[in-house]
Parts: structure tokens; C-alpha cells; sequence
């Protein structure tokens, strides 16, 4: 059916077959095409609303990351909350519904739907409806999409957090200097290797989810201008409900 693996990337599945039976019907041909473009719209914005920090803080420790540390459901504050187990079970989630979320992506028209999907799981979890639309930043949900959309582009966006995050243990600093790079690294590397698919609406997604990241990271920028940004710390947490009642007994003590 497909003569390549590229070849499914740049058609999709569904693109694959229509091209195989061609439909005659203008209409139905449209109405297709605008299940499958809803389709990467709806479907990956359900899977990105399922927060994974909430879910491991609500069903592990019966609370909600939401109302600790930043406010943020999202990796980084559950890191600082709860620690590195929480922390890894928030990982393997947000970075398995971006994946899901692109992967279908892909199946439907290829690169173009693909990058809506991407676009469209981040929004799920930055306002996920099953959440009164507060979720997190959309850095990992980035980030998991960045490695699908293109390789190339995600490992040199990761070696620059890598380095800003060493360098001043700013996750925040970190996370908005490879979003900002995002979009002009993608565009470097489709010109050089000649993937074109990557040019036009990837790259106005990629341009879009960048701004997002900046704007979810609006309060983190204004505290690392005023000095008052937390630093990355793995030191072993005491969930705060297992806090709480730790103060209960010394006091009833």
C-alpha cells in the first residue's frame, strides 16, 4: 500500500486511501476530509485534558498538585510536591497521550494533521476540560510531540534546556529558551534536509505552541526578573496530605 515509511507520513492513512479510491462526490470527498481534520482536532484535545499530575495526585495522594507550589499541573511541580516517583508516573502519561495524540495524527492526513494533533493535545492539557480547564504548562506534552513531529529538531531543543537547566538549575529558563527555538530550529532543519512537509502550517503550529509555552511561563519570567524563581531540586519529598497529618499527631502530642 505504501511504497515508504515517508510516504505514510506525508499522506497519512486516510489521505493513502482516498488517493487509492478516489470519490467521484465532491461533497463526500469535502466531508471526509473534514472528519479527518476534526478528528485530529477533537480526539487529541479529549487525551491531552487527561492531566497526568492531577491523576497521580488525586488517585496517590487523595489531592491536588493544583494547590501547591505554582499552582501548575504539570511535571516540575509535582516533582517539587511529591517527588521523583509521582514525578515519573506524570512523565510516562503526559509523554504516552502526546504520542497517541501525534501518532493518530499522522494515520489521518500525515505531517499536517499531525502537528494540529500536537498543537491540539497541548492545548487538552494546558485547559483540560475535564478539569475546569486548568492544567499545566505544556512543556512535556511539547516536548514528547517536538520528538514525533522531527527528531533532528527535538534533540538540539532539548541540548539547549539541557544546558540552561545545568547551568542555572532554572527548569523554567530552560523550558522557555527551547520553546522559543522551537519553531526557528524546525525551519533550519527542514530547509537543510529538504522536508517540506515540515514548511508552512507545522511551522506556524510549532510558531503558536512556542507562544503558549512563553505565555503559560508569564508569572516564572517575572520571578526569575525579580531573583525569585525556584531552583531544580531532587531531594526527597514528604507528599503535603502525609505533612499534614504529621503536624496532627505532633500537636495532639
Amino acid at each position: 500500500m505504501f511504497e515508504s515509511f515517508t510516504e505514510l507520513l506525508y499522506k497519512g492513512l486516510l489521505g493513502k486511501l482516498l488517493e487509492i479510491n478516489p470519490i467521484g462526490d465532491e461533497k463526500i470527498f469535502f466531508l471526509l476530509l473534514a472528519l479527518g481534520y476534526t478528528a485530529a482536532i477533537i480526539i487529541p484535545y479529549l487525551l491531552g485534558s487527561l492531566n497526568s499530575a492531577i491523576i497521580v495526585s488525586k488517585r496517590r495522594f487523595n489531592d491536588d498538585i493544583r494547590q501547591h507550589g505554582s499552582g501548575n499541573g504539570g511535571l516540575t511541580n509535582t516533582l517539587r510536591t511529591y517527588g521523583k516517583a509521582a514525578a515519573g508516573l506524570t512523565l510516562l502519561g503526559d509523554t504516552m497521550k502526546a504520542f497517541i495524540s501525534v501518532a493518530f495524527g499522522y494515520l489521518v492526513f500525515g505531517y499536517w494533521t499531525a502537528a494540529i494533533a500536537a498543537l491540539f493535545c497541548m492545548l487538552g492539557h494546558m485547559f483540560p476540560c475535564f478539569y475546569k480547564f486548568k492544567g499545566g504548562k505544556g512543556v512535556l506534552v511539547t516536548a514528547a510531540s517536538m520528538l514525533l513531529l522531527d527528531p533532528i529538531t527535538f534533540a538540539l531543543c532539548m541540548l539547549i534546556f539541557i544546558i540552561i537547566v545545568a547551568g542555572t538549575k532554572f527548569v523554567s529558563l530552560g523550558s522557555v529558551m527551547g520553546a522559543i527555538f522551537f519553531p526557528l530550529i524546525l525551519n533550519r532543519v527542514a530547509t537543510i534536509t529538504g522536508n517540506i512537509a515540515l514548511l508552512g502550517l507545522p511551522c506556524i503550529i510549532a510558531i503558536i505552541m512556542a507562544v503558549l509555552v512563553v505565555f503559560m511561563h508569564r508569572a516564572n519570567i517575572k520571578r526569575l526578573l525579580n531573583g525569585t524563581e525556584s531552583k531544580l531540586s531532587f531531594k526527597k519529598k514528604t507528599p503535603p496530605a502525609e505533612e499534614a497529618k504529621k503536624e496532627e499527631t505532633e500537636e495532639d502530642k
